[in-house]
């Protein structure tokens, strides 16, 4: 179902924009350009710009006695430990914040790169990680941290964190020495070590159109850990979650404009939340779209995804879409008490002919859930592509000026496709489709605001006629089928580990309900994860 789904929609782009610098027709409901794509034929696998030895030179010394020996004993307490037994294994004595960072790194240079195992999901590390570790073990606290804190996390290459490029995997790029984002910031209040950085697919999958996800300049192909070139790692997040599936590091922040969280998320097996849009600050990411974008976590388990979130959270006065909601901290606290009696949740009865879907189903129906079988709405997406056109036009050029370091020279995304140019071999193999679409793309003022009151609108009619009239709670999909709904809705949306199709492709359950339902989407997720325990890890890198 899914393969003929995304096949359709391939076929729909491809006839679409046959034209590399055609407007999408105003009509045009596609969003195939920036969704997963079964794709094997990679023109490209290596980075041409990492270079091995020069990303481990500053951990030379440290790294120097960390053998197997030390690594094979740490395995039983670190690997796909959640976040509260780490922290448990701290408190005994058993570990510190320096070998739980020093053993992440060494799975990062034992299978990440140049190798048969090689899976280029990490693109830059913080040269200064394991002294922040080692600072983490020396602070005395007064009262108990918070439980992020001293956990090494990564960050999807287009949010910023002093000391590491912000690249969005472009050229143009390479030298954006940029300060903190907000949420880098409030991770850093919380405690929270920043690993290094993660491969993306390019400009969050809005620049080529017709290339793999998890391809950038910078960072080479990202490969799943479950299919290594066998199956499709998800976009645009797509380093983001193999780095979490593969045990790189405690978790890790992605971002979603549509599916980018939710779809590498489910093909990689592991926990990824898109939260309601303004939930978290947008300050200091690389965007695509002021009206969409959000960050977002990514993680191992649903008690690890709450945590994350919470570190990640708080108002920020310079994003507009920010939004002062109190005190978070029930996100991880309340988890354990939740439970499904009598939530009502809908399940789309097209997708009831996926084995796993229904075994979802019937273990959520076992918990208490009523299901309430749905037909989806005859609802469109007129002028998707165009809101991200527009909308991005003027959102990097804001970005490149307000928040982006002082060696850019680019300015616009014309500046950009003129500075790709320059060897396109190198720098764009696959093209720049979608760029030449963006600076192709006009609209008024009053235009662009009839697009997004439009798709927000039709987005909400999608979710709440069913909700309405069938009184639920919430919604039931796969992987990121529902996402551009969900996305223009600004509804929020979590997807777990489901399990794994004959050939072993993992899937996920997706969650989805009205706006600030976090609370809600997290406990649903708990309570299926912890009845299923779909979740297990890839064979090649336990």
């Amino acid at each position: 179902m899914r393969l003929i789904l995304l096949l359709l929609l391939l076929l729909l782009f491809t006839c679409k924009n046959s034209e590399s610098n055609k407007i999408p027709n105003e009509n045009s409901t596609d969003i195939s350009a920036i969704s997963t794509k079964d794709f094997r034929e990679f023109q490209v696998l290596d980075s041409r710009y990492i270079k091995k030895k020069e990303l481990w030179q500053a951990f030379e010394n440290d790294l120097k006695n960390f053998s197997d020996e030390i690594y094979d004993s740490l395995k039983p307490l670190i690997l796909d430990k959640d976040i509260l037994q780490l922290q448990e294994n701290v408190a005994k004595g058993k570990l510190s914040y320096e070998l739980i960072t020093k053993f992440y790194l060494y799975r990062i240079r034992k299978f990440d790169r140049e190798n048969t195992l090689s899976l280029n999901a990490v693109i830059a590390l913080n040269p200064n990680v394991i002294e922040e570790a080692i600072q983490a073990d020396n602070t005395d606290f007064e009262a108990m941290p918070h439980p992020i804190f001293g956990m090494p996390i990564l960050l999807k290459d287009n949010i910023n964190a002093k000391g590491m490029p912000t690249t969005a995997g472009a050229v143009a790029l390479q030298n954006n020495n940029a300060e903190d984002s907000f949420i880098v910031k409030r991770l850093e209040e919380n405690g929270a070590i920043v690993l290094g950085k993660t491969n993306l697919s390019e400009w969050a999958y809005f620049f080529c159109g017709d290339c793999p996800s998890g391809y950038s300049a910078i960072g080479g192909q990202t490969l799943n850990p479950y299919g290594r070139r066998i199956f499709d790692t998800g976009g645009s997040s797509s380093g983001s979650g193999v780095a979490v599936a593969a045990n790189f590091a405690v978790a890790a922040v992605g971002s979603e404009t549509s599916g980018s969280i939710l779809s590498p998320s489910s093909q990689n097996s592991v926990v990824g939340l898109k939260p309601t849009i303004g939930l978290l600050s947008r300050s200091g990411i690389v965007p695509i779209s002021s009206t969409l974008d959000t960050a977002g976590p990514m993680t191992k388990n649903v008690s690890d995804n709450a945590i994350l979130l919470d570190a990640m959270f708080g108002y920020d006065v310079n994003d507009t879409k920010s939004m002062e909601t109190g005190n978070a901290s029930g996100y991880y606290s309340e988890l354990i008490n939740d439970n499904l009696q009598g939530t009502r949740l809908g399940v789309f009865k097209a997708l009831l002919k996926d084995s796993l879907y229904a075994q979802a189903i019937s273990d959520l129906k076992s918990n208490g859930a009523v299901i309430v079988e749905i037909e989806e709405e005859e609802i469109e997406l007129p002028n998707f592509l165009r809101l991200l056109n527009l909308d991005m036009k003027v959102d990097l050029p804001m970005y490149l000026s307000k928040y982006a370091g002082k060696e850019v020279t680019v300015k616009t995304v014309q500046d950009v496709i003129h500075f790709n140019q320059k060897d396109s071999v190198n720098i764009m193999p696959y093209g720049q489709k979608l760029f030449k679409g963006i600076v192709a793309d006009n609209a008024t003022d009053d235009e662009f605001l009839e697009i997004k009151n439009t798709l927000k609108n039709n987005g909400k009619r999608f979710f709440d006629n069913p909700m309405t009239a069938h009184k639920l709670d919430g919604f039931l999909s796969i992987n990121n089928y529902h996402a551009g709904f969900a996305a223009v809705a600004e509804y929020p949306a979590i997807t777990v580990p489901m399990g794994y199709t004959s050939l072993g492709e993992p899937e996920g359950l997706t969650f989805i309900s009205k706006p600030l339902s976090e609370r809600e989407l997290l406990g649903w997720a708990y309570v299926y994860e912890h009845a299923s325990k779909r979740r297990e890890m890839p064979k090649n890198y336990n």
